[in-house]
Order: structure tokens, then C-alpha cells, then sequence
């Protein structure tokens, strides 16, 4: 009876520490859940960023590129490009220049030909962006017939308008 009595006693130990496993095991398996649910969240939101930056950066290499790059012979098709990537006070102040700048580009035969070097962006957020840019041209006209080089340090600051990153204001930096 002895011997029987250490089995139920046994068995009543081993039940008792079962109670405890379920309720832990439930509670790792929820903690694991809400630590990987965590981490997707984290990994999305930081994979969005990534493209916000790439989307912003892309914007602002284009812009200097057009801003960079004239020709005196198709000046209306270039300058209409800046005009398709430009936003707000900048742009309705190249747009009010085209009419001058079309004249004084032709009449000194001015071809400029842009190459972005470097971009970085300097500060983000969902809306609005500035990014400095470095960029050379190599600048031909009636007065530098064989060519000058000219490298440019430019402070984009971008807004998003309609899906797309556009240049609200350019500066020329150091």
C-alpha cells in the first residue's frame, strides 16, 4: 500500500508542476509573437524610410542635373525640365527668368553640361527634405569657346506634392 500511495503522491507532483508549463508556455509563445509582430512593424517602417530617402535623393540629383545642364539650342525643352521638378517660390521665380535667361543663353551660345557628384540628405521627414548636392559642368560660350569646368555646391530643399519630391528653393552653398 506503501508503494501505491508514493504513486499517487508522485503522480500528483508531476500534475502539479504540469499546471505551471502551460501557462508558461502560453506566455513565451505570446511574448514571442508580440517581439516578432514588434520587429515587423520596425523592419516596414524602416524599409519606408529607405525608399523616402532613395525617392528623395533620386528627386534632388535630377533637379541639380537639369538646374546643371543648358543648351542654348534646346534651351525650351531644359529649362521646361527644371520648370517639371520645381515647386512653389522657385519655381514661379525660374519660370518668370525663362523669358531673360532664354535671350542671354542664346545670345552667348551657353552649353552647360551637369554631372552630380554627391548627394546627401541633411535632414527628412514625410513631407519636406533638404539635401546638399555637389555637381560639375563643363560651361561653353562665346567667351569660353574651349570650355570652363565649374563645380557647384547646391542646398535642395524638396516638398512632396502629389506623389512626387519637387524643388521649393535652390541655393548655392560653400
Amino acid at each position: 500500500m506503501r508503494a501505491y500511495g508514493r504513486r499517487i503522491g508522485g503522480r500528483l507532483r508531476e500534475t502539479a508542476r504540469h499546471r505551471w508549463a502551460l501557462p508558461a508556455v502560453a506566455a513565451a509563445t505570446a511574448l514571442t509573437m508580440a517581439l516578432t509582430g514588434w520587429l515587423g512593424v520596425r523592419l516596414y517602417e524602416q524599409q519606408a524610410e529607405n525608399r523616402r530617402h532613395q525617392d528623395i535623393l533620386a528627386a534632388a540629383r535630377q533637379s541639380a542635373l537639369n538646374f546643371t545642364s543648358l543648351d542654348y539650342r534646346h534651351y525650351a525643352r531644359d529649362s521646361e525640365n527644371v520648370l517639371k521638378g520645381a515647386a512653389g517660390d522657385f519655381k514661379e521665380q525660374f519660370a518668370a527668368q525663362t523669358a531673360e535667361l532664354t535671350k542671354l543663353v542664346a545670345a552667348n551660345k551657353s552649353v552647360s553640361e551637369g554631372q552630380v557628384l554627391e548627394a546627401g540628405i541633411t535632414r527628412a521627414d514625410e513631407r519636406t527634405a533638404r539635401v546638399l548636392v555637389v555637381a560639375d559642368s563643363k560651361v561653353t560660350n562665346t567667351a569660353a569657346p574651349a570650355g570652363q569646368a565649374r563645380t557647384y555646391r547646391l542646398q535642395l530643399d524638396l516638398v512632396l506634392e502629389g506623389g512626387r519630391w519637387l524643388t521649393s528653393d535652390v541655393e548655392f552653398v560653400g
